[in-house]
Order: C-alpha cells, then sequence, then structure tokens
C-alpha cells in the first residue's frame, strides 16, 4: 500500500513589515538629485542611476561612501553627508512616487484587519516625511535610522515593529526588494517576500538567498491572506 507524504500546510499570515525604498517607494531619483548635490558642492564628479541604484540598501551614510571619489578622507565624505541631509531634508519628495499598485494593496490590507509597518535604513526624518505623505493612514509604525536601535540587516528595527504590531516574528511576513532585506528576515528568522520592481534584478536576489518572488502588487494580499508555505522551521 502506498503511503503519500502529507502536503506542508500554506502559513497565513497576522501582519506585514514592509521596507521602504524599492518596495513601497521609488525613491531613487531624490536620492540620485541630493548624493549629486553633495557631490557636487565639494568638488566631486556626479553619479549616475545606475551607479546609486547599486550603492542604495545599508542607509545614506553608506550611500555616501561609495558614492564618493575612492580615497576620499572621513573629513571630506561627513561635508557631503551633510550637504546631501540638507538637500534630502528639502527634496526627498520631488519625484518620489508609490509603485503602482500599491495604495491599493495597502487599502486591501487594511480592510482586511491586517496591522502593517514600515521599516527602513533611511534616517528617521526622511521616514517620517514619506510616511506623512503616503502612509500615514496605514501603518502603525514606522522606524527609520536612529540612535539606539541596530540598521538593518540586524533584525532590531523588524523586532521593535513587530512589538509595536503587538504581534510574534511567526505571525509576520517581511516584504522588501534588496539583499539588505532578505538578509534582515533571515536574521530575525521571519519569511521573506521578494518584490520584483525594486533597486535590485531577480539574478542579485536569487544570489542573496530570496526564494518567494512577487511581480506585482496585489499578489502580496494573496500570499498573506491566503497563505504561503513557510521557510522557518
Amino acid at each position: 500500500m502506498r503511503v503519500e507524504k502529507e502536503k506542508p500546510e500554506k502559513k497565513k499570515y497576522q501582519a506585514v513589515v514592509f521596507d521602504l525604498d524599492g518596495t513601497l517607494l521609488n525613491t531613487l531619483e531624490d536620492l540620485m538629485d541630493s548624493v549629486n548635490y553633495g557631490l557636487r558642492s565639494n568638488g566631486m564628479p556626479e553619479r549616475s542611476l545606475e551607479e546609486i541604484r547599486r550603492f542604495v540598501g545599508n542607509g545614506v551614510q553608506r550611500l555616501v561612501s561609495l558614492a564618493v571619489p575612492e580615497g576620499t578622507g572621513g573629513k571630506e565624505q561627513d561635508k557631503v553627508f551633510a550637504a546631501f541631509k540638507e538637500h534630502y531634508r528639502v527634496h526627498c519628495n520631488d519625484k518620489t512616487n508609490l509603485y503602482p499598485g500599491i495604495r491599493a494593496l495597502l487599502q486591501e490590507l487594511k480592510e482586511r484587519g491586517i496591522p502593517m509597518a514600515i521599516v527602513s535604513n533611511k534616517l528617521q526624518e526622511g521616514v517620517d516625511a514619506l510616511t506623512e505623505q503616503y502612509f500615514k493612514e496605514y501603518v502603525k509604525a514606522a522606524i527609520g535610522a536612529r540612535e539606539g536601535i541596530r540598521k538593518k540587516p540586524a533584525p532590531d528595527a523588524v523586532l521593535e515593529a513587530l512589538r509595536i504590531l503587538g504581534v510574534s516574528r511567526e505571525q509576520a511576513v517581511f516584504v522588501g526588494d534588496s539583499e539588505v532585506d532578505i538578509a534582515t528576515a533571515g536574521n530575525a528568522r521571519m519569511d521573506c517576500i521578494t518584490v520584483a520592481w525594486g533597486f535590485r534584478t531577480r539574478e542579485e536576489q536569487e544570489k542573496a538567498g530570496a526564494n518567494c518572488f512577487v511581480e506585482e502588487p496585489g499578489e502580496i494580499v494573496e500570499l498573506v491572506c491566503g497563505g504561503m508555505y513557510s521557510e522557518i522551521k
């Protein structure tokens, strides 16, 4: 008699934690403009959009350190970073937009009673400004880079978001677009959904260990509410 193996059950989720840049918002051009303002103000060559795409993901200080010419000293980097922050504070929303389908996704999750949070390596003031503009009616927490909490890929900010949402890591899923987000989910021991429309290619994401992809935001609702096979044991 043949005994069939029992199929694993799909796991449904009670909360979603989102990355910000490259996942919910296309912020790349505003980041490029502010980086190039900082570089230009200090007599350094500017960077292309493709270069900025490769540099983002580990916070804006790291972005600036990668954008300055090789061998640039710490004091000169600090000047570029200060000019970047000054410019980005005013111009963080000049060209930034929600990716198509994101507002409908957030509204659907809200209507289904799924609490949401944002965790980003962007400076907290930038996260606050963009959350106020786009997400205040949807998310219960928006955590950016700030004193006292380690940035992604450390799990600290995600775990703090889960505390605020009142759910365990087993009950939530992380949604992001980069190798940093994939590593963050792993470090937090959470399942991860990787989006195809962000700042990284599918090849880069797969190399980083991504195994659950969505091509459109609406697919996230299906996975969160309909269930997906969990990688977390």
